[in-house]
């Protein structure tokens, strides 16, 4: 889905003092501002009804109340309190307006319960700059869940000493498979490229597990590559370049666009996968991918597998390095504070001489000692099964999908 431009688009008044945004033929009235990072700001939006359209002063139609309705064919994505998350992203360059058009395309491609969707958007051309070029600003528009991401959850009960039972654990998790599911079953199948705890939403039901939202596409790609040569290798592959993990839901949905002022800072490029995939999380394949190989969805597999470790694993793991964020771009690790969500690899970073980067491609997994909460050996085996190093034996979606129903059944009661 591309994006058009036009200044009825998305027509803004004192965003930051609460003003209205047009977003296409639908207005929304800025609630509070819910975060910012980068070059991005996301907003709880309430949708104002019965107005009318930017263009109804040059007369065209009043809209109608409720015209997000009209527009969103999944009405389960409507909120019932007109309430949204809308996220404004500075575009400052032609490389940042081609990746958020991006976003926006992949985004289009999903419509499952479990995968977040893209109500609406729009891309305005805001003042020239000096040199005479355009700037622009978009404007996505996403259902709102304030109960946070699973990182949230998992940190806040983690302070209170609670933990998810062996039943919410497997039901977030199947759900996850679900959504991931759909994407690697698209022609041709995608990957989403990021998964981790912080990029899961949740939402709490009563009587139920909580549902369980995979969000931020930014990283998401068609699955299958094939590496026919050295340098093709090295194109995909990494250097070691590691943003940590931020501790807030709304860090995340900034963290698709903070590696552009990285570029943009240092005119520096760099591999594909150190730009889309978040280093504790990636698989090995991404690290040292052979000069012949056949890359597929299954690198979602490997971050899957990390994701479900950090929820049954809930560690305070604290690592400080001495190297000041930004002297040295190729190695970012500036004061990281992990308290909850590490992969099992990170212990790496920690240790004299460690090597995150081998600790991955070893599949060297490190159970932390000490008290832990009380989940079945099953599902650290689990856990160990989709962290094979080969891409050639880890399993596909199906196979996870197959095992993680029997895990529900046989832990249900």
């Amino acid at each position: 889905m591309g994006c058009s431009f036009s200044g009825l688009n998305a027509l803004y008044d004192a965003v930051n003092g609460g003003g209205d945004v047009w977003i296409n033929e639908n207005r929304f009235k800025i609630v509070r501002q819910l975060g910012e990072g980068g070059f991005a700001y996301v907003y709880l939006v309430k949708e104002v009804v019965n107005v009318s359209s930017p263009a109804s002063s040059g007369g065209g139609a009043a809209a109608v109340g409720g015209g997000l309705s009209k527009k969103v064919k999944d009405k389960s994505h409507l909120s019932g309190d007109g309430t949204y998350a809308m996220k404004k992203v500075l575009i400052q360059n032609n490389e940042q307006l081609e990746l958020v058009r991006e976003e926006i395309r992949v985004s289009s491609l999903f419509n499952h319960s479990n995968l977040l969707p893209l109500l609406d958007h729009a891309i305005i051309s805001v003042k020239a700059t000096q040199e005479g070029s355009l700037n622009h600003e978009a404007y996505l528009l996403f259902p709102v869940h304030l109960d946070g991401t699973l990182l949230d959850n998992s940190a806040a009960m983690k302070a209170k000493k609670e933990f998810f039972s062996t039943t919410d654990v497997l039901q977030i998790f199947r759900q996850l498979c679900a959504g991931l599911k759909n994407m690697h079953n698209l022609d041709p199948p995608y990957a989403h490229n990021d998964v981790k705890p912080g990029n899961v939403l949740l939402t709490h039901r009563k009587g139920q597990s909580p549902l369980a939202i995979l969000m931020d596409f930014g990283s998401a790609r068609p699955a299958r590559r094939q590496i026919r040569s050295r340098s093709e290798a090295l194109q995909l592959q990494v250097i070691i370049f590691y943003f940590p993990f931020p501790f807030t839901f709304w860090d995340y949905i900034f963290y698709s666009f903070i590696i552009v002022f990285h570029q943009y800072h240092f005119q520096q490029p760099y591999e594909w996968a150190s730009e889309h995939c978040s280093a504790p999380i990636r698989a090995p394949e991404l690290w040292d991918c052979p000069s012949h190989a056949d890359i597929d969805e299954r690198t979602d597999i490997w971050s899957l597998g990390c994701t479900l470790y950090a929820i049954i694993e809930l560690i305070d793991y604290i690592y400080t390095c001495s190297k000041p964020l930004l002297r040295n771009p190729v190695s970012i690790y500036h004061f990281v504070s992990f308290r909850y969500g590490v992969s099992p690899f990170e212990y790496a970073l920690g240790e004299s001489g460690g090597s995150l980067q081998l600790a991955i491609v070893n599949a060297q997994i490190k159970w932390p000692a000490g008290p832990k909460p009380p989940y079945p050996e099953a599902l650290h085996q689990f856990v160990t099964w989709m962290l094979q190093p080969q891409l050639a034996v880890r399993p596909h979606i199906d196979d996870i999908i197959i095992h993680v129903d029997k895990l529900i059944s046989k832990f249900s009661n």
